[in-house]
């Protein structure tokens, strides 16, 4: 076969996987940009605005306190799913039953929905009934069962305690895998050199998993950048839409105020700003991997 037929081959065997992101990804993103140019409603019409709908964003004070509340919710939650999953990680990272079993119950949460996850807990959490804080009060720790969405700042921890439960059983998975790829003969010969457990995590699992470590932060830190159905279901963006997320404020404008155009626009600048936070990791990880 010529070089030239083996060209057309690898297209024909690649169309379908093109013709599935120009369909799902590309033309979407053309249509969602075209849109953020014009004054589109949900309920119909629009006229083309140019980059109105961009400076309007510029000034929109709501927007730019959902993204840093966005940043800081990223930033409370992304080391201690990356740490809490390492832990767990280490604990079930062995081949035994214990170990599979303890790896299975961590697991299990993930595989819920995070909106049923979010219903449960604000069941779990409710003040009156809650068996959250009724356990605190029977164990001393409060007075009264607490109000965990009176204030934004509990209201950011309460749901921060949520989407830990549920999701960390996935970067628990993610370092398993990580761990289980270094060989057992390059740890065997750090045991017959002295090296303590300790010793062996930092000096040779830790530096063999950087990938592994960079690939885990980056789905957390997107993850948690378009946060939105926790928050929606369990603080509704209250109190005095202190806890509105990027996302969320997205989804007010174009589907509560029908402004459908600007919410395309706010989509734009939030779709550039995960894009450029990507590309910074990715080249700071490309960095370590080569030191």
């Amino acid at each position: 076969m010529r070089p030239a037929q083996r060209r057309y081959v690898g297209l024909i065997y690649v169309a379908p996987a093109l013709l599935f992101v120009m369909a799902f990804v590309v033309y979407p993103l053309v249509r969602l940009a075209r849109m953020s140019m014009t004054s589109a409603s949900l309920l119909g019409g629009g006229s083309f605005v140019g980059w109105a709908n961009y400076l309007k964003a510029w000034r929109d004070e709501t927007f730019w306190h959902a993204l840093l509340f966005t940043l800081k919710y990223t930033a409370c939650i992304t080391p201690i799913l990356m740490v809490g999953g390492f832990l767990l990680a280490l604990l079930t990272a062995e081949s035994g039953r214990i170990a599979r079993f303890t790896r299975g119950v961590a697991f299990l949460p993930v595989v819920i929905g995070l909106g049923s996850s979010s219903i449960l807990w604000v069941g779990l959490l409710d003040e009156q009934v809650g068996l959250v804080g009724k356990l605190l009060q029977d164990l001393g720790l409060v007075a009264q069962p607490p109000v965990w969405f009176i204030d934004a700042e509990r209201g950011l921890w309460a749901v921060i305690l949520t989407v830990v439960w549920k999701v960390i059983g996935f970067g628990m998975l993610l370092f398993v895998g990580g761990m289980q790829s270094v060989g057992i003969d390059i740890r065997e010969a750090a045991v017959l050199d002295g090296a303590g457990y300790w010793q062996r995590v930092r000096y040779i699992t830790l530096p063999l998993m950087v990938r592994t470590l960079m690939l885990t932060t980056l789905i957390s830190v997107i993850g948690s950048l378009l946060a939105f159905d926790q928050f929606y279901i369990m603080t509704s963006g209250g109190p005095r839409s202190e806890t509105f997320t990027s996302v969320y404020w997205i989804y007010q404008n174009s589907f509560v105020y029908f402004k459908q155009g600007y919410g395309a626009a706010l989509s734009i600048i939030l779709l550039a700003i995960v894009l450029v936070l990507s590309m910074l990791h990715l080249l700071v990880a490309r960095r370590g991997s080569e030191t």
